[in-house]
Parts: C-alpha cells; structure tokens; sequence
C-alpha cells in the first residue's frame, strides 16, 4: 500500500482488512492472526500458564505487523465486532511514532467487503 492519509481497518482477533482511502479504487491489504481460539481451547486444558503466553505473543505480532502499516497514515478508523480493535489501540499508543495519528474507534458488527468499503468510504467522506 502506498502512503497515503486515510485508512480503515476492520479487524478482530483472527484477521485484518486493511482499506486505503482514495479517491480511486479502494486497495484491500488482509493480515491475518496465528491466534486460533479453538486451537487454544483445546490445548488450554493441557497447560494455561504456556497457552496465554503463546497466545499474547501471537497477538503481539499480529497488532506489530498492523502497526508497520499504519504508521504511513494521519488517519486511522479502528472498526469491528471484537476487543482486538481496542487492544491494538492500546498498543501503538504506548509507542511514539503513532502519537501524531489521529484514530478512531467504532464496533461494529461482521461485515462483508463490500460493506467494510462502504464504512470506510461513508466515514472518511463525512468527516
């Protein structure tokens, strides 16, 4: 993607949509998480100290490659029906080279591309 001003990002713990604002055609960047739920259940009951690190640490490289992207932007709507909007939030504010980005956050419910492209469009045109 290029460094443009404006990005929408939908998101939840298992993979990321990325969408540039332009007045073009929108470009769709998807990261996903090595973070399973159902993986972690079931390895859960065998050791939990060991599962909630592994799982912190895939969380934390999941919102790490985000944040690489992110950093090109002025503009950033966080959306989507889960915590990991807000906890990526949390992340990069504690980091120095995104306190000048302007962020917002909104939940939502899932959402089709389509309708993360019309979200994305609708929010960035208003504002």
């Amino acid at each position: 993607m290029t460094a443009s001003k404006k990005l929408g990002i939908w998101m939840d713990h298992s993979f990321a949509h990325l969408m540039e604002f332009t007045s073009k055609h929108f470009e769709i960047e998807t990261i996903e998480s090595k973070f399973s739920i159902k993986e972690n259940k079931k390895k859960l009951a065998n050791n939990e100290n060991l599962m909630l690190e592994k799982e912190k640490k895939q969380l934390y490289d999941y919102y790490k490659k985000i944040g690489e992207t992110i950093k090109n932007y002025k503009r950033v709507i966080l959306f989507g029906p889960t915590d990991a909007k807000v906890e990526l939030f949390d992340l990069l504010s504690e980091d120095e080279r995104f306190l000048k980005i302007k962020f917002e956050i909104k939940n939502t419910d899932k959402m089709t591309v389509s309708q993360q492209h019309n979200f994305v469009k609708e929010y960035f045109s208003e504002a």
